[in-house]
């Protein structure tokens, strides 16, 4: 009787008792364009998707894409807050922008006007920041 060669394992685990990184049958050999053997699709040591707390007091909460830190103060919040209680300058407090809170305070938020226009910037806009220079979270 004739040996028959060994099968793939229907798993997709490669061949039993192979070490691993071995070549396997059907499979295009490393070399540029490939992973190396044993690469798992990891990412490399030390990187942190954005927004992800790196233990930087001046970034709580990471780095934007651009490199800018965010803030720990959310735009949602600050929006919502403006839409609501921005007669009273409260969306701008929350930022700690304290000049234009109480601008906002002493004109009844622009008679509302100022407060509605302000509280759909602070929703819709991506370049918000709070009293420090940080990029406000979504």
């Amino acid at each position: 009787m004739s040996e028959q060669p060994p099968q793939p394992d229907p798993s997709g685990y490669g061949y039993p008792n192979q070490p691993p990184g071995a070549q396997q049958p059907g499979h295009p050999p490393p070399g540029p364009g490939y992973p190396p053997p044993g690469y798992q699709g990891y990412p490399p040591p030390g990187y942190l998707p954005p927004g992800m707390y790196t233990g930087d007091p001046n970034a709580p909460y990471g780095y934007d894409p651009y490199g800018r830190p965010y803030s720990d103060k959310s735009k949602v919040i600050a929006g919502i807050l403006q839409l609501t209680l921005g007669t009273f300058g409260v969306g701008r407090f929350y930022l700690g922008d304290v000049g234009l809170g109480l601008a906002q305070l002493f004109t009844c938020g622009g008679f509302g006007i100022w407060a509605l226009i302000d509280g759909i910037l602070l929703l819709t806009g991506n370049d918000h920041t709070d009293a420090q220079g940080r990029v406000l979270r979504s």
